[in-house]
């Protein structure tokens, strides 16, 4: 991976929006850091390429097997709805390989399950730990990967078997994908699909969760397209903005709280019912930090008086995580369709940039239990903000830990040079909100669920600027 050195820039236009403001003084400090040596220096027999250049391409998935052993979970679920799985994308260029892991789970804090994620894709693909992405789907009907600290007894064996079953299934998807590799061509496409909502609500108590509709959000569907030579689909990528939590904490009339996939387990069903076993999608999380379903089986309401309330729809939810899956699946199809690789063709390069910058660390003097309006946010301590920023030919993908906003998003895609440009959150398994400005100045949720400091989201555009944009130099 290169080093790029970045200072501040004054390229940057400075208005992004009526909530997003970038430039002024900036707290935190760029540090890029260069990558591992290249795979193909690591690479296992297996995984060694026969030296022919250009794009190729392999994908492979696996379901979590999660056993009774395993429920209830230390989340509380207590039976298995429909599969977990892991998806991983395998691309090549000259040699140097790169991986995309994703997840379905809300987020993964345990170092074991992503140094063991990478010491598989290294040993059965040959891609440098620095080279290997992992990111999750943030899916809440799913158990966390917390790592064991602190657990005993029958919670320390759930645990272990959990992380065992990940690795296992991160192993299956892995080797598939390295059978699966061969040439390959990309495009890219996007469409629209309204099945996004602000989560942003004013109660009389101060700003909580519901349904905002006045506030913003992005309701593109960015797809991209991986084909064989031959124009047959290895894998189709979806960029959307919205957490996974149609059935989030919604339990069923019989009092069980299922595992599910959620909404992006729904949308990835519909596009492999429609172009079979072969093809794998990917769902790639966008803004989700302000985005939730518009229908969720456990619901906030407001009413007449601006109080706030949650109804739960129990077993009728699934209703509403089937259309929902199926109006966006539907709609990444039909952008999927449009896509002609053979003409769209965006090239073959493949490059991969890493950096961070510093952060202020904040606590809260409320909690994210329910809406206030009067919160003191506390610096203490520096936290590392990490970027990726991955190049496929004339698109890019820009990775950060935390759950972005969606204005974050629009302006890291606004300042970035590249035609396609596809934002994901909850990169490297995943950090808590990174607000908006504005979050701070109204307490929102994202605020009382965060520790970054105000202006940690706006110097984030700034740096992602520019490592994107470095890329073009």
């Amino acid at each position: 991976m290169e080093r790029i050195v970045t200072g501040e820039t004054n390229d940057i236009p400075h208005h992004v929006s009526r909530r997003l403001f970038i430039g002024g003084s900036v707290a935190a400090v760029a540090a890029l850091s260069p990558t591992a040596a290249a795979a193909a220096a690591q690479a296992s027999p297996l995984a060694r390429a026969s030296g022919a250049t250009g794009l190729k391409a392999g994908a492979g998935k696996a379901p979590i097997t999660i056993t009774s052993a395993m429920l209830p979970s230390s989340d509380g679920f207590t039976m298995v709805h429909d599969d977990l799985y892991v998806r991983i994308l395998l691309l090549e260029n000259d040699s140097r390989r790169y991986a995309i892991i994703v997840l379905d789970t809300t987020s993964v804090n345990d170092p074991n399950a992503l140094s063991g994620m990478r010491a598989i894709a290294k040993k059965v693909a040959g891609v440098a730990v620095a080279d290997t992405m992992i990111t999750v789907t943030h899916n809440f009907s799913s158990p966390h990967l917390n790592g064991t600290a602190g657990l005993t007894g029958a919670e320390l064996t759930k645990a272990k078997l959990y992380l065992d079953a990940v690795l296992t299934a991160t192993t299956t998807a892995v080797t598939d994908a390295v059978k699966a590799l061969r040439a390959a061509r990309v495009g890219y496409g996007t469409g629209k699909a309204d099945v996004n909502v602000n989560r942003n609500v004013l109660t009389a108590d101060g700003w909580w969760l519901g349904t905002g509709e006045e506030g913003p959000s992005d309701k593109s569907v960015r797809v991209t397209r991986i084909d064989a030579l031959d124009g047959s689909p290895i894998s189709i990528l979806i960029n959307y903005n919205v957490q996974s939590s149609v059935m989030m904490e919604s339990v069923m009339t019989n009092g069980a709280l299922p595992i599910t996939a959620d909404l992006a387990g729904a949308a990835v069903a519909h596009v492999e019912q429609q172009y079979g076993n072969g093809v794998v999608p990917i769902w790639l999380v966008g803004a989700c930090g302000d985005q939730a379903p518009a229908f969720r089986s456990l619901r906030y309401t407001i009413d007449k008086n601006k109080k706030w309330s949650t109804i739960d729809a129990h077993d009728a939810g699934w209703l509403l995580l089937t259309v929902q899956g199926e109006r966006l699946g539907t709609e990444v199809v039909r952008v999927a369709q449009a896509i002609d690789t053979a003409t769209e063709n965006a090239g073959s390069t493949l490059r991969l940039l890493t950096g961070s910058f510093t952060a202020t660390e904040v606590t809260q003097s409320a909690t994210n239990q329910a809406p206030t309006t009067d919160d003191t946010f506390t610096p203490g301590g520096t936290a590392a903000v990490p970027i990726w920023v991955f190049q496929v030919g004339d698109g890019v993908f820009v990775g950060l830990e935390p759950e972005l906003s969606t204005n974050t998003a629009l302006a890291i895609a606004r300042y970035s040079p590249f035609k396609h440009t596809n934002v994901i959150s909850m990169f490297e398994g995943g950090a808590k909100n990174m607000p908006e400005a504005w979050d701070y100045d109204d307490i929102t949720y994202e605020a009382l669920d965060s520790f970054y400091a105000k202006g940690t989201a706006e110097t984030a555009v700034t740096k992602s600027g520019q490592l994107s944009n470095s890329m073009r130099s």
